[in-house]
């Protein structure tokens, strides 16, 4: 069977979810490093910073890594020529269509992978030649769809003839066979990151992944249109009840603004923003990528399924 690591050129079909905020050089490059595919994400950076961060992962590491682009960002143009410039050979895309850009992109040797909800949107990217897709279920953290991961990724799988990555609640090497079994040609991971040493949250961040379970997140956001998951504190609990009383989106977005950098760089716990997938459950410490990695590859081959 032919995985997505082979196309990519990296060790493991394993590639680590762009996350606003957090997916900068330094756990870019150690995913990398440790074979499998670091994913800058532009969201929120000024074009200036997408190239200083590429170029910071360049001096960490010599193997491939992607960079993310949000497409609703005023600053997609520009980005898209850094990432050209730059010599980057791989994006992931969310937020709207890489359409306007695709022919340039491939023109130059880019590798294409948007990020999806459903199988509507992942034939849509399909037929603009994208080189993969990478389905993401509801499990996950931060924005999210309305779809759960194995039914999403069973039916792309089925109705796509591009590769398909698997995305939304996985973090170890039961998920990356759970994957494959159904089709897919690897795994997307973000929450299970978050716990690494390399990875630039704070370290209240980290423990509240260590200490959570699968029922320890919420998602906000639904009546806008725009779901999000977060681990539950008095920041969500409030929004929630804002939601139920049908309060502006003005008025809701004022009680998130910077609310994901207090959470990320100031360790608030309480009002920030923790955005996290529902298997934070299945991680109870800290570890370095490499560790991550080698565990999750290591579990995956000795793994046996009982007779029927």
């Amino acid at each position: 069977m032919t995985l997505i690591n082979e196309l990519l050129g990296i060790k493991y079909p394993l590639i680590q979810g762009a996350m606003a905020k957090i997916s900068t050089s330094e756990l870019v490059s150690a995913v990398s490093e440790a074979g499998g595919l670091g994913v800058i994400a532009s969201g929120g950076m000024t074009t200036d910073q997408v190239r200083d961060e590429i170029r910071k992962t360049k001096q960490f590491t010599d193997k491939p890594f992607a960079v993310n682009v949000m497409l609703m960002m005023e600053n997609r143009d520009e980005i898209i020529d850094v990432v050209i410039e730059e010599g980057v050979k791989i994006i992931t895309s969310g937020a709207g269509t890489p359409k306007p850009y695709m022919k340039r992109l491939k023109e130059n040797g880019v590798i294409v992978m948007p990020v999806v909800p459903n199988v509507k949107i992942a034939l849509k990217m399909q037929g603009l030649g994208a080189d993969a897709v990478i389905v993401e279920g509801m499990e996950a953290g931060g924005h999210i769809g309305e779809v759960c991961t194995m039914p999403l990724v069973a039916a792309a799988t089925k109705a796509l003839s591009i590769p398909v990555i698997a995305a939304g609640g996985l973090s170890d090497g039961r998920s990356l066979a759970a994957a494959l079994a159904l089709g897919a040609k690897g795994v997307q991971m973000g929450t299970v990151y978050l716990s690494t040493e390399e990875c630039p949250v704070s370290a209240p961040y980290k423990q509240e992944i260590i200490n959570g379970n699968e029922t320890s997140t919420v998602v906000t956001g639904r009546n806008n249109g725009a779901p999000v998951r977060n681990i539950r504190n008095v920041m969500t609990t409030k929004y929630l009840e804002l939601e139920r009383q049908d309060v502006s989106r003005d008025e809701l977005e004022e009680l998130t603004i910077g609310s994901l950098y207090r959470a990320v760089k100031e360790g608030d716990m309480v009002n920030g923003s923790v955005m996290a997938g529902q298997i934070i459950g299945t991680i109870n410490e800290i570890k370095t990528v490499q560790q991550l990695h080698d565990e999750i590859i290591q579990q995956y081959r000795v793994l046996t399924l009982p007779k029927i």
